[in-house]
């Protein structure tokens, strides 16, 4: 089974982080990987920048081969940008675990990413890898995507699903409770007893269909 991994690494520490710190620009949002010959070609939002001296910064650096504007607005504008990636110990881990870049989000000071990989080995091989090259990466969060038979709510009943969002939203999970079981029954028009197995059974499926691995399974 696939395992999805969330980290953030600083900016510093990766070829692509490096070459768009710069100046002026709040933050940068990768919004698709072009392939381009034998390159793969990164387009991203760069949010609040000054257009001409973010495109002048970015061609001075000495991996990248060309960059241009490719749509601009208002608060964001979309680049192009055409760089040697064989530079970067990141993008070459993940080509060569076979990783796949769900999201990736940076300022000049760090970036955050969401990766998805065939396997834990992969992802611990590609652990290894940044170890290696002294990429520093701050793991946040390692989960299982829901599985094939979950449905499109991870597993859940349509009144489990009902159930749980309505108690999460009513503060059921808070600390002081911002209800009741008997307020969230009379608010389903279900007992009290019902509303406990209920959540029970939703919180089981959902860990089930999202968190544990085959071996977990079995």
């Amino acid at each position: 089974m696939s395992v999805i991994v969330e980290f953030r690494i600083p900016a510093d520490d990766f070829e692509l982080g490096r070459i768009l710190s710069v100046e002026g620009a709040s933050s940068i949002e990768l919004e698709t990987l072009v392939p381009s010959g034998d390159t793969t070609v990164p387009l991203f939002w760069v949010y609040n920048s000054v257009r001409d001296s973010f495109l002048e910064t970015v061609h001075r650096h000495p991996t990248v081969n060309s960059a241009a504007e490719v749509d601009v607005f208002d608060d964001r504008t979309l680049f192009r940008l055409d760089w040697d990636a064989r530079q970067d110990h990141i993008f070459h881990g993940i080509v060569e675990t076979e990783g796949q870049i769900l999201s990736a989000t940076g300022t000049s000071r760090a970036w955050d990413f969401e990766l998805r990989f065939p396997t834990h080995d992969a992802l611990g091989e590609f652990k290894t890898h940044c170890d290696d090259a002294q990429v520093s990466l701050e793991v946040i969060r390692i989960f299982n995507p829901t599985k094939p038979e979950a449905g499109p709510w991870y597993g859940l009943t349509e009144p489990q699903r009902e159930a749980l969002v309505l108690a999460v939203q009513s503060g059921y999970y808070d600390i002081p409770r911002g209800c009741t079981t008997k307020e969230l029954a009379d608010e389903l028009g279900i007992s009290d007893q019902a509303v406990t197995e209920r959540l029970r059974r939703a919180i089981g499926a959902f860990v089930w269909h999202t968190f544990l691995t085959p071996e977990s399974d079995a």
